[in-house]
């Protein structure tokens, strides 16, 4: 990664975890109990990603923040899930403007300064 994206661990993690959360959905397309992950599923698909790795950022609390700010929805129930052979919690889905927030921090980045 270059160094401009590094001095904010914060904003890094919150584009992490809706890239995380946007590749859940598209992967999974139609149906609809696999598009969400939990946090744990989350936090294991981020575990090497530098600002957690170094622990800079905690991806609950990230996730938080993502969830006040409407970028992240939390998904329904306890249903079984086929895929994860096991019911599952509290999951987490990337809203539309979530969606928006992380086309438009990609275009921004991809920008020549």
């Amino acid at each position: 990664m270059s160094g401009a994206p590094k001095s904010d661990p914060v904003r890094a993690t919150l584009l992490a975890i809706l890239k995380q959360l946007n590749q859940a959905e598209t992967v999974h397309e139609g149906a609809a109990n696999d598009q969400a992950l939990e946090l744990p599923e989350i936090e294991r698909r981020l575990s090497d990603f530098w600002a957690i790795d170094n622990g800079s950022v905690k991806v609950g609390l990230a996730l938080g923040l993502l969830l006040r700010n409407g970028l992240v929805a939390a998904a329904a129930g306890a249903d079984y899930s086929w895929q994860r052979q096991r019911t599952v919690a509290q999951r987490y889905q990337i809203t539309p403007e979530g969606k928006k927030f992380l086309v438009d921090s990609i275009h921004t980045s991809d920008r020549i300064g």
